[in-house]
């Protein structure tokens, strides 16, 4: 655990530390696009953070390399050699996209060969656990079919859910975090060393978010963009495909005793079918409603919009923290739901605990004008728009408290109609390009001082 840990905060202090640096490159490359429509942010704000987190994933897979006990991954395994293939050639891409915005077919095409080269190196699916039937061993097919769907389908609603500030780096680290628990359990619970390649790309998947998150919390400095979005969602299809597919459920020994503890004790066999979909359930449920949308309205499935779910968290009241902190809550709540069940299917308490917890965020998501009172000592600690103003009365500080919901909400609503709507002159003028250097820009004295050449965006 030791060295798991290490991995961890050494792939979280590279990624932060680089992060500075990469905005400031992605400023003078001029990876600042302009504002869109679907857009929530209100300034220009630069991109390729996924260079900073691709660097951390190398200097995790590095360090891990070297340490004694997971050394051996690395030379009893080729899973990590295919992830580090795999992961340079998409992240390749997502920069690409991040400057010149190529087109979607051509990402698909991407994604679809970063997970054909790992497979052509052994990172594929073997054998599914089928209930009621036990493991079904797959054809080199029927493997690589399954293994390049998976890739694109967990890359893509890892993409479609990256439209807030932090909202995808923070799901993704949640989502790691339950399957590090999983897949370190299968590893040193049952003793099954095919499981402790996913517990590393684990390990490190969560140092990049985590190192990334501090850089990415709104207001946002630099934004992940496609070299990074696609990157860790590379990474966390590499993990459920390896603990899916590499690992024998045969080998946990669990159909013993009478037949009722047999049926209890085979849900770990079953949890590695079900925890990738519980890990991506909240973007998968987001790319499947923008796909039947958009279909229904006679769009592309690949045109942007702006019906996502934080879309609509921020329409009906949210603020723009709130309504990612409220997708935190409920991609915690099922992925450690699943987690906890596989660990003791048996007990109502889970069950119990689950409903409790989906009813508390059902009402926060009914509250969207309420904001906490934080005690004069815990004051310090929170953002200041939580805190008492001082010297005002009961009444004036629930005015200012409103008007601050109110701005809040308008500020994450955005000014900007849809696309295809008529502006007046005013709106025009107010999304025309910004340029780099001039107040109000995010990032603008990252780059010499105010009088410096600027760079048209």
């Amino acid at each position: 655990m030791r060295e798991y840990l290490l991995t961890l905060c050494i792939t979280a202090a590279v990624t932060y530390l680089l992060t500075g640096p990469v905005r400031k490159f992605a400023i003078v490359a001029g990876a600042m696009p302009e504002i869109r429509a679907r857009d929530v942010h209100r300034e220009p704000t630069p991109r390729l953070g996924g260079i900073a987190m691709f660097f951390g994933l190398c200097a995790g897979l590095l360090v891990a390399d070297h340490l004694t006990n997971l050394n051996e991954v690395f030379e009893k395994s080729n899973e990590p050699r295919a992830l580090l293939s795999g992961a340079a050639l998409i992240w390749l891409i997502g920069v690409l996209d991040d400057k010149f915005e190529i087109d979607a077919l051509i990402k698909l095409g991407g994604q679809m060969i970063a997970a054909g080269v790992m497979v052509m190196q052994g990172l594929t699916i073997l054998w599914l656990p089928v209930p009621l039937v036990g493991t079904v061993a797959l054809t080199q097919w029927q493997g690589t079919l399954l293994t390049v769907a998976l890739v694109v389908i967990t890359i893509n609603a890892v993409n479609f859910v990256d439209g807030l500030d932090g909202l995808a780096a923070g799901m993704v680290c949640i989502a790691s975090a339950a399957f590090f628990m999983y897949a370190y359990r299968i590893w040193y619970s049952y003793g099954i060393e095919a499981a402790a390649p996913a517990t590393l790309f684990a390990a490190i998947l969560m140092g990049m978010c985590l190192g990334f998150l501090p850089h990415n919390m709104h207001p946002a400095r630099i934004f992940m963009g496609d070299s990074g979005s696609m990157l860790i969602g590379l990474v966390l299809a590499a993990g459920a495909i390896s603990v899916t597919g590499q690992v024998d459920p045969d080998i946990m020994r669990l159909f013993s005793g009478s037949e009722r503890n047999a049926v209890h004790q085979m849900v770990p066999v079953y949890i590695p079918l079900l925890m990738p979909l519980t890990i991506i359930a909240i973007p998968a449920a987001d790319l499947i409603l923008a796909i039947v949308r958009r279909t229904w309205r006679g769009q592309s499935p690949f045109a942007a919009d702006r019906g996502h779910l934080h879309h609509r968290l921020l329409e009906i009241g949210h603020s723009h923290s709130r309504a990612v902190l409220i997708m935190y809550f409920w991609s915690a709540l099922i992925a450690f739901g699943a987690l906890t069940y596989s660990v003791n299917a048996a007990s109502m308490w889970i069950v119990l605990g689950v409903v409790i917890l989906s009813a508390i965020g059902l009402a926060l998501l009914l509250l969207p004008r309420f904001r906490p009172r934080t005690p004069r000592w815990a004051e310090a600690f929170v953002p200041p728009r939580y805190r008492r103003r001082r010297g005002l009365s009961a009444e004036a500080q629930e005015a200012q408290a409103q008007e601050a919901q109110a701005q809040d909400s308008e500020a994450a609503a955005g000014r900007h109609e849809p696309a295809g709507s008529e502006q007046p002159a005013a709106a025009v003028d107010a999304q025309s390009p910004v340029t780099v250097g001039v107040a109000g820009a995010n990032g603008a004295t990252a780059i010499g001082g105010r009088g410096s050449s600027k760079v048209r965006i």
